[in-house]
C-alpha cells in the first residue's frame, strides 16, 4: 500500500512538473504583446499583440493609410496541451483560410515554428534583441530557391 501511494506521489509530481512546462511555452512568447513598428519604403506596418486568455495570445498586421486601417493578417498563438501554435489568415492567400505552423524552439528571446508542407514560408520566426526591439523572420523555398525575408522592428509606447 505505502508502495502505491508513492508512485502515485511521484506520478503526480511528474504531472505538475510536465504541466507547468507545457504552460511555460505560451508564457515565453508574451514578450510579444503591445504594438511593434516596421518603417517600410511603403510607409508603416504594425503588428500588433493582445493576451486572450492563459492559453490564447491574438495578434494582426496592418498598415494606416489616411483614416482606414488595411489588415494584412490575424494570427492565433495557441497553446493546446502540450504543443504551441502560430495561426495566421492572411488576407487573399490559402483561401483565407488559416494555416498551422508548431513551435519548433523557445526560450526567453526566441520563438521558431515551422510547417514544411506549407508553399511559403515553412519557418517564422521572432527574435527578441531587448525590450523595445525584435526582429520577425519569414524563411523557406519559394520557387525552388531557398528566401528569407526580415522585418525590424521597434516596440510603440
Amino acid at each position: 500500500m505505502k508502495l502505491y501511494i508513492l508512485f502515485t506521489l511521484v506520478g503526480i509530481l511528474v504531472f505538475c512538473g510536465w504541466k507547468t512546462e507545457t504552460e511555460k511555452q505560451i508564457k515565453k512568447a508574451e514578450w510579444l504583446i503591445g504594438t511593434w513598428e516596421n518603417n517600410t519604403p511603403k510607409g508603416c506596418i504594425y503588428e500588433t499583440w493582445v493576451k486572450v486568455n492563459e492559453s490564447v495570445l491574438f495578434g494582426k498586421s496592418y498598415m494606416i493609410q489616411e483614416k482606414d486601417t488595411l489588415v494584412f493578417e490575424t494570427i492565433k498563438l495557441i497553446q493546446k496541451q502540450d504543443s504551441l501554435f502560430y495561426i495566421p489568415t492572411v488576407k487573399n492567400q490559402n483561401n483565407n483560410v488559416p494555416v498551422r505552423f508548431a513551435l519548433k524552439t523557445v526560450s526567453d528571446t526566441v520563438l521558431v515554428f515551422e510547417n514544411p508542407k506549407h508553399d511559403f514560408p515553412q519557418v517564422i520566426s521572432y527574435t527578441k534583441i531587448n525590450a523595445d526591439s525584435l526582429i520577425a523572420e519569414i524563411s523557406g523555398t519559394k520557387n525552388g530557391k531557398e528566401h528569407k525575408q526580415t522585418f525590424r522592428m521597434k516596440k510603440q509606447h
